[in-house]
């Protein structure tokens, strides 16, 4: 999305400086009214920074930010109408659930009889509606995470902004939260900016994601474009696993396509017995022989590392009925359809 009339929040060729040491350089960056768009990076990557920035809490060395169109850059972070959710998730302690969500209302002058109804219909809306009285140590992680989302919302704010929300949360509560921060957004339709390194979140959750590196922008789409055809060698092995082909054994020869190297994912990769009857669309395939080094079970996945030559390949396929399993030294054939090669600068 360009930088336009319709963006709602902008950072405009932002720099900021730690000392000597640059977290952000040169950050421009558009988000559209109700999207929902996750800066993914790893650590150090400057993708904290930015959101800190966003929130009041850090200021830009160079450059502006601009919510609805105003520059927000010199107003604290009090001033700026947003709701913000940290990954601690910065409860207040000696507060009942009922009173951490009164919090910002009363902060904003809402009267007294306005928040009680407020508030039972947000305790509702997140299944906690018995749970007014409580005290927060008294609730799990994702009860907590619950009742942060709710306070960040129920001052009904244009923007929401997700600091690693899901990052305490086992994997089970991880992934049910998931699906509530999902369902939250639709209802609400607020402009979400989430900050996490974990892939699998990113892509659940976000109509775009931003992929950081060194504090700078690697590459900006929708996760089904990232994922399927990511810019360079750094995205496509962040955002999941990757195989990268640069081995003449792989039907790969650098003088084609100087400073590229081409990726298949997993997925895209069949694993057959080595004298398994060649496939009728040979023609179209790279066909190469290896050996198995490891075979990892995962539930509904099983998951192969396979030597060919001097390279390693990673083959992952769902479990099925019937099913040849092959173990660790056992021949076999790996074949791709070449067109799901993609070629990624270096």
């Amino acid at each position: 999305m360009e930088e336009s009339a319709s963006a709602q929040i902008e950072f405009r060729k932002v720099t900021k400086m730690y000392g000597s040491v640059a977290a952000v350089t040169d950050f421009s960056l558009a988000v559209g009214r109700g999207e929902f768009l996750t800066i993914l990076g790893p650590s150090g990557s400057g993708k904290t920074t930015a959101l800190m920035m966003l929130a009041g809490f850090e200021a830009p060395t160079k450059g502006d930010i601009l919510i609805s169109g105003m520059s927000v850059a010199a107003v604290p972070s009090y001033g700026r109408d947003q709701g913000i959710v940290f990954q601690n998730y910065a409860l207040f302690p000696h507060l009942t659930v009922r009173r951490n969500l009164e919090f910002p209302l009363e902060m904003r002058g809402v009267k007294a009889s306005e928040r009680v109804a407020l508030v039972e219909r947000m305790l509702k809306r997140v299944h906690l509606g018995a749970f007014g009285e409580r005290m927060p140590s008294q609730l799990s992680g994702g009860q907590q995470q619950r009742v942060a989302l709710a306070r960040a919302l129920i001052a009904d704010p244009p923007v929401l902004l997700l600091d690693e929300p899901l990052g305490a949360l086992d994997r089970n509560l991880r992934e049910q939260m998931q699906g509530e921060i999902k369902s939250l957004h639709r209802e609400f339709g607020k402009t979400t900016i989430c900050v996490t390194h974990d892939q699998e979140e990113a892509l659940t959750l976000s109509d775009r994601i931003v992929v950081m590196r060194g504090g700078q922008i690697e590459q900006l789409d929708t996760p089904e474009a990232l994922y399927g055809r990511p810019a360079n060698r750094f995205v496509a092995n962040f955002l999941g696993e990757a195989n990268i082909l640069d081995d003449p054994e792989l039907g790969y020869h650098k003088k084609d396509r100087p400073g590229t190297v081409p990726m298949i994912r997993p997925e895209r990769v069949r694993i057959a017995a080595g004298n398994a009857v060649q496939p009728a669309d040979q023609d179209q395939r790279q066909i190469v022989s290896g050996i198995v080094e490891e075979m990892i079970y995962a539930g509904p996945l099983r998951k192969y590392q396979v030597r060919v030559g001097r390279t390693s390949l990673i083959v992952r396929e769902h479990v099925a009925s019937g099913q040849e399993i092959f173990k660790p030294g056992d021949t076999v054939r790996l074949d791709w359809f070449r067109a799901d090669v993609r070629s990624l600068s270096e």
